[in-house]
């Protein structure tokens, strides 16, 4: 038993000296195509954008052949998948400029909550002056150029539907006092200013938020009854559930604006002001 509780101490001895010496690091490159050539592709130039596999030898965009080996056998599994996903692959609008997610209020969001307002507008044929929608909802960035069907519903992957609900004034200066203190919905149709987590003011097409009056609210069903801690139709007057799911709205919103021959783009409207702690 000593002998090989010491033959095992000889060995593990210098294992744990060599561990010591090495070291582990990482680089970080970004996948542009500079060793293969190899690029994102879309459905209909998948050849060019990865390259192709005959027999035994894949050859990249670039000429360079591997033949076997791993790099064939990843090419060959990534480039046989590309059919099934050309429908997600397909081109369907394009984005003048990144559009970057930033908290409260960024051009995405309000390019998204226009578009909400809209369309529940047009489904319901009611009067929308206020959206409301979180910003959890939004996943990813809008990229700049070329925009993929998968782009949309990577962005809105969540099978939500529009909702209008009415509201009087009260019940929405509830929302927006609840969304000071923890945290602000993406919101439209409404400037809001806010200080030291309270709301200094709320006006709706230049007049002030009215306790007494019943408004049209555009949303989505998650938030209707505790989705991110909010109830907007808790004391709703009205509630009407749309059809679809908000990435078909988004994606038929794209498609529209491609065959009317204009790109994705739209500019921050300040619709969310929070002032510095104590500034009055």
């Amino acid at each position: 038993m000593k002998r090989i509780v010491s033959l095992s101490a000889a060995l593990l001895l210098p294992l744990m000296l060599l561990a010591q010496e090495s070291r582990v690091t990482w680089s970080r490159e970004k996948i542009d195509g500079h060793r293969t050539g190899v690029v994102a592709s879309n459905a209909d130039n998948v050849a060019e954008a990865m390259g192709t596999v005959s027999g035994r030898t894949y050859t990249a965009p670039n000429g360079k052949k591997f033949r076997r080996g791993t790099v064939r056998n990843v090419a060959k599994v990534i480039i046989d998948a590309q059919p099934a996903m050309s429908k997600v692959k397909q081109v369907i609008g394009y984005s003048t400029e990144d559009m970057v997610r930033k908290s409260p209020e960024c051009p995405l969001y309000d390019w998204f909550i226009d578009e909400v307002m809209r369309a529940t507008a047009d489904s319901t044929g009611k009067k929308i002056d206020i959206g409301f929608t979180n910003r959890g909802g939004v996943r990813i960035d809008m990229p700049k150029g070329e925009i993929f069907y998968d782009d949309i519903m990577s962005m809105f992957p969540f099978k939500n539907n529009l909702c209008y609900v009415a509201l009087k004034g009260r019940d929405v200066r509830a929302l927006l006092d609840q969304m000071a203190r923890e945290k602000f919905l993406i919101i439209g149709g409404m400037k809001v200013v806010a200080r030291n987590g309270k709301i200094v003011s709320a006006t709706v097409n230049g007049e002030p938020l009215d306790d007494d009056r019943v408004y049209g609210i555009a949303t989505i069903n998650f938030l209707l009854d505790g989705g991110d801690g909010f109830s907007i139709a808790k004391n709703a007057i009205e509630v009407i559930h749309c059809n679809g799911w908000i990435y078909d709205t988004v994606i038929d919103y794209v498609k529209g604006l491609t065959a009317a021959g204009k790109p994705v783009e739209f500019e921050n409207k300040h619709w969310i002001t929070i002032e510095k702690e104590g500034r009055k």
